[in-house]
């Protein structure tokens, strides 16, 4: 003890600090030294303990509860790990995804990461629309997030997505920080889309929002794909609808002239079980959503694991590629709040029927309890980057409270790309306004 303890205090003391700052290495040199001193004496047993804690602590940074928690090494944990996955009900496929599924430790950090982002960015969407901070329509994606994790992992960056209105969560997946996604529910300047478009109309490249009007997304969805196949890019466009806009007419449109014309496009039904207040069952006379193209192939997936969701999108994304045509894919998923906003949720839904998706379907949860059980991380880690997430949401959230609203002279600019400026009449004739590229 006493010729470690010199020689780890040696060690530290010689470490170069700043003159005058008194840092936790000196600290920790001064313990040594105390420790040192305290076997010359024959000090107790106790105080021994308390001092190598102390150390140990200032060290690691971390004290919980009064026990020392040591840092572990990244060698310590299991790089990467097999999981069983559930099997995906499939039409007119003679293929179907893996029921297995490879997953490495960095991998499931950053989906760990993304997931979280999402579920925390939209329950401070949720806080602020209470305090009438941001108005209007607010539909948020909370209990869904494995879908918009597992399919932006699937996909390539250059591969093109457009969705309906709850589109928050493929914002953020698709490349916009928190602070451009809050400022644009808040109506200011330094959001996604300056302000303009908020929580419906965001915009990012090869992400075509966010739309407001029940299953338009689909149609165009379709001419995207047209435009990857018209150039011979090898790109795909993973066209998304909830189950409310499945019997739309328009839908069965796109499907017929995609699968006429073998376009590279992935139509994928996010199926959260209710369209507004209204459940699937009264709804729909055939729920199988996925068999709805009918001569379309179509997947049914667990819509609330990463997992699943990855490996049918990359399925899916490989027989885009390989020119056999369009493929519809079901993702089986559930969302926590209301339809929006001004939804409680509660009418149509019991609280309970919520709590037990929460308690046993989580997405989050069910990816950070494969791999704690697997040694894949630690929960020290997942509480470290909770924290962290936290505070990147609060300091997006203050800048999205702080930013100014776009001036009026701005109203009616970007209306049209690369033009020359243009008057544009106000809410009279003898209004002009100027729109400027």
């Amino acid at each position: 003890m006493f010729s470690w303890c010199h020689f780890f205090a040696g060690a530290i003391s010689r470490t170069d600090t700043k003159p005058g700052v008194l840092s936790d290495r000196q600290r920790f040199t001064d313990d040594a030294r105390l420790l040192t001193s305290g076997v010359r004496s024959r000090c107790s047993m106790k105080n021994m303990l308390t001092i190598i804690s102390n150390a140990l602590c200032r060290m690691t940074g971390r004290n919980v509860g009064g026990r020392v928690v040591v840092s572990r090494s990244f060698a310590d944990f299991t790089p990467q790990a097999t999981f069983d996955i559930k099997k995906c009900d499939v039409h007119r496929l003679e293929e179907a995804p893996p029921l297995k599924a490879e997953l490495t430790r960095e991998q499931g950090l950053q989906y760990y990461r993304t997931m979280q982002t999402v579920r925390r960015m939209e329950l401070k969407a949720d806080q602020l629309y209470k305090q009438k901070i941001i108005r209007g329509f607010c539909h948020l994606y909370d209990g869904q997030e494995a879908c918009a994790a597992g399919i932006e992992a699937s996909i390539n960056s250059s591969d093109h997505l457009i969705t309906a209105y709850r589109a928050h969560g493929y914002t953020f997946t698709r490349g916009v920080s928190i602070r451009e996604i809050l400022a644009e529910l808040t109506g200011r300047k330094g959001g996604v889309a300056k302000g303009k478009g908020g929580s419906m109309h965001m915009y990012a490249p090869h992400f075509y929002g966010g739309n407001g009007i029940v299953g338009a997304q689909v149609p165009l969805g379709a001419g995207i794909a047209l435009a990857c196949q018209y150039q011979g890019n090898n790109e795909v466009c993973v066209t998304l609808y909830g189950d409310g806009a499945a019997n739309q007419g328009q839908l069965f449109e796109a499907f017929n002239m995609a699968a006429l014309w073998k376009l590279p496009c992935i139509f994928i039904c996010e199926n959260n079980q209710y369209g507004m207040g209204t459940s699937m069952e009264r709804a729909s006379a055939s729920t199988d959503y996925y068999k709805r193209g009918d001569f379309i192939p179509g997947i049914r997936v667990d819509g609330m694991d990463v997992l699943c969701v990855r490996e049918a999108t990359k399925f899916a994304a490989d027989h885009c590629r390989a020119g056999k045509g369009p493929i519809i894919m079901e993702l089986q998923t559930y969302r926590y709040h209301g339809h929006s906003m001004s939804d409680p949720g509660v009418s149509y839904r019991t609280r309970e029927e919520i709590q037990e998706v929460r308690s046993k379907s989580d997405p989050i949860s069910l990816l950070k309890d494969r791999m704690l059980s697997n040694n894949m991380a630690s929960v020290v880690e997942f509480k470290e980057i909770d924290v962290a997430i936290r505070k990147e949401v609060e300091d997006a959230a203050q800048f999205a409270t702080s930013d100014p609203e776009p001036p009026l002279e701005e109203l009616c600019n970007h209306i049209f790309f690369n033009n020359p400026p243009l008057e544009v009449r106000g809410t009279n004739p003898w209004s002009k306004l100027k729109s400027v590229s």
